[in-house]
């Protein structure tokens, strides 16, 4: 564990073209090869590479993405330092059916029929409504911004500073009985006329999931015993909220992005209480069901592809599967490098996705109905799968993607932007 008294010393630069290197094709030599010429390459780089020969070890990957987000981090953690954590308690309205305590939000693509203006909404899928109650959504959003990104800063520096701030939120959003959220979202993505909460509002915690693995990192090193244990409550009431609820098994169980996010959530919360059984229930599913009934036959996500939005949805759901997997590493078979007997996984999803990320004007299907001009962005997915599928054109093209959006839209659907709490 990394001291909070000094600075912590990141190793020497390393780069895709130094993991990988330009003159190994791993496609097109067997497994014996491969590993010799990483060996020699290691050898001759003074031993930078040691271990490589079955792909990237920890350190290799923290130090590429230190490398890579340094700057950003530190600016981004100096700017935080001056905000006051911000919670639910700071907005109510009149739309919801809970407390002060109880997060709300409504449906986006959702709107007033023309035909009855007072009666139940309609759907128009893929666009959002700007009339909609935001406030609680924007509120968790800003926590999974800041909060991990003071922790990358803490782990850059060492500077006890950054993790106060961190642990401020934690405090905030978790602990104090005062601003701290409900452990469920029973009043989430409802529906004028129709419903005061649906299962699909889970999503909305997605927004949690690098709260908790940031919290993993930081929490123990700056909250108090007994805020600890308030923590560790909230985190194990609501995954256990997810798992029972009526809302909570029916979104396990959709058939699209939904029960990828919510697997998502599931394991990265369970990573943080300590719930191995939740973890490897999770990779069982990963396994036995996400993976064959969602990934098609040449990478692609046919479920995704069919939505008013099928570029956004598809990298969207790309990345939640990446980093699904990534926080499933060391439960049961490696879930990056594993795959079904026909090949599916997450390479052979990379592998589709990656010609569109690197040049949006081949998408051979329909543009999205909105913010396709704000896409691609930086696709943590792009770096996992790099990293396990031993392919450096996915992190060079990821290190030249944008990492920090400004589109509200597409804020909403980009749950990890600190890849150095992952690796």
């Amino acid at each position: 564990m990394r001291k909070t008294n000094s600075p912590t010393m990141i190793p020497p630069p390393i780069s895709p073209s130094s993991i990988f290197p330009s003159s190994i094709s791993t496609s097109t030599i067997d497994r014996r090869r491969f590993c010799k010429a990483i060996t020699i390459t290691a050898l001759s780089s003074g031993g930078v590479l040691r271990g490589l020969a079955a792909g990237p070890t920890k350190s290799d990957a923290y130090r590429l993405v230190a490398e890579t987000d340094r700057e950003r981090i530190l600016k981004a953690g100096a700017l935080y330092l001056t905000e006051k954590p911000v919670t639910i308690t700071s907005f109510r309205s009149d739309r919801s059916p809970g407390s002060v305590h109880d997060f709300f939000s409504q449906a986006d693509y959702f709107w007033p029929n023309p035909k009855d203006p007072n009666g139940p909404y309609i759907n128009r899928d893929g666009q959002s409504n700007p009339d909609n109650f935001n406030e609680h959504r924007k509120a968790m959003i800003a926590l999974s911004i800041q909060m991990p990104a003071l922790t990358s800063a803490w782990l850059l520096t060492g500077e006890r500073r950054y993790g106060e701030s961190a642990c401020n939120h934690l405090r905030a959003w978790f602990i104090s009985p005062v601003t701290r959220m409900n452990p469920n979202l029973e009043f989430s993505q409802g529906v004028h006329g129709v419903s005061t909460g649906r299962s699909y509002g889970i999503i909305d915690t997605l927004h949690l999931v690098e709260v908790a693995r940031a919290a993993s990192l930081v929490a123990a090193r700056f909250l108090r015993k007994e805020e600890m244990t308030a923590l560790m409550s909230w985190f194990r009431d609501y995954l256990q909220w997810m798992k029972t609820s009526d809302k909570g098994q029916k979104e396990r169980d959709a058939l699209n992005n939904h029960a990828m996010c919510w697997a998502l959530q599931a394991a990265e919360f369970a990573r943080l209480i300590g719930d191995g059984e939740t973890r490897s229930q999770v990779h069982r599913q990963y396994t036995d069901t996400l993976l064959p009934d969602q990934l098609g036959a040449d990478g692609s996500f046919p479920k995704e592809l069919a939505r008013t939005k099928p570029y956004s949805y598809s990298i969207f759901n790309f990345d939640v599967m990446a980093s699904l997997c990534q926080s499933l590493k060391g439960v049961g078979q490696d879930l990056p490098t594993f795959k079904l007997s026909d090949g599916r996984g997450l390479c052979k999803a990379a592998e589709f996705l990656y010609p569109y990320l690197k040049d949006k004007s081949t998408w051979p299907y329909p543009k999205d109905v909105e913010h396709f001009d704000s896409l691609p962005v930086r696709s943590p997915g792009l770096l996992f799968a790099g990293l396990a599928c031993e392919k450096a054109e996915y992190v060079s093209l990821w290190k030249t993607e944008d990492p920090d959006p400004i589109d509200r839209e597409i804020i909403r659907n980009y749950p990890v932007r600190q890849p150095l709490l992952w690796v």
